[in-house]
């Protein structure tokens, strides 16, 4: 009689696939995903304005109307976003960093206590920009729209004032829904249990706009590479818990070094987009230039 054996079972990785599969997927992804990387950001680099502050303005091109009128301005130069968004990005990339800081991995939601503020300052984002878009109309087409409602004259204080306080409602938010997207020993607790430690924040946050409205080129240099550096990482964060997502991957990082690919994968995607929209507008308008008036 011939004696059979049974055939080894296949070592599996709890989601039905053979685990020699698993490991040549995760290879492959790795490697794809560098690789995209690299062409996107290169092509993106070749076929845009030279210089830092041309990359910048490429960025802020992508996101942004930049209309000359309603930014700030190095001498005769405009900062890569207007005041609304410059305002909004600096505010976020604050905001995060401060919960970085003090609150690294909690992934609780706000307390009421700062939810209610924050609330208040989208509400005034809303409120300005929709101002802001009624006087704009009546501004390009003076004879057709005269009659369009205006509370009050926009500026770009308050422009600058409310998108920094919008920002501060993005970290608020985005913050703890990353850190519950992607760490395995997460911080249950909020990082604004209650207002005290929100109110540090918002200080500096005006401080910040303070530096901002004296225009001195010492402090909009820098709010220029921030501010556009903002986009990058605030997409890539989007994009990278999506990335985490889709790889069935939730709750399983303990630190920074192991999120390389999916954050990788990330700024591959928010690239892609920066480039996509910064071609179609440039394919519309042939200029790099923000939206004119008149």
């Amino acid at each position: 009689m011939v004696a059979y054996r049974l055939p080894l079972p296949i070592k599996s990785n709890g989601n039905n696939m053979p685990q020699n599969n698993t490991t040549r997927l995760k290879a492959a992804s790795k490697y794809l995903v560098i690789l995209a990387a690299l062409l996107v950001f290169m092509g993106w680099m070749l076929n845009t304005p030279p210089g830092l502050l041309g990359k910048a303005d490429a960025v802020g091109y992508a996101v942004c109307h930049r209309i000359d009128a309603r930014s700030f301005h190095i001498g005769e130069r405009q900062l890569p976003l207007c005041a609304r968004c410059s305002g909004m990005y600096l505010g976020a990339m604050l905001g995060l960093t401060y919960q970085f800081i003090f609150a690294p991995k909690r992934s609780g939601v706000p307390h009421w206590s700062v939810i209610v503020p924050l609330a208040l300052f989208v509400v005034a984002f809303g409120i300005d920009g929709t101002n802001s878009y009624l006087y704009l109309i009546k501004e390009t087409y003076p004879g057709a729209f005269t009659r369009l409602p205006n509370l009050y004259a926009p500026s770009n204080t308050l422009r600058l004032l409310t998108g920094s306080g919008m920002g501060l409602g993005i970290a608020g938010m985005l913050f703890p829904a990353f850190n519950q997207t992607v760490w395995k020993d997460a911080d249950q607790r909020p990082a604004f249990a209650h207002l005290k430690p929100f109110a540090p924040l918002l200080g500096l946050t005006l401080l910040l706009d303070l530096l901002v409205l004296t225009e001195s080129p010492i402090v909009l240099y820098p709010a220029a590479f921030i501010s556009a550096g903002g986009v990058l990482v605030l997409l890539t964060m989007v994009y990278a818990m999506v990335w985490v997502m889709l790889m069935q991957q939730e709750n399983y990082f303990t630190r920074y070094s192991q999120l390389w690919l999916a954050l990788a994968a990330g700024f591959t995607i928010a690239m892609l987009q920066i480039a996509a929209i910064g071609a179609l507008r440039f394919w519309l308008t042939g200029s790099w230039g923000g939206f004119p008036l008149g």
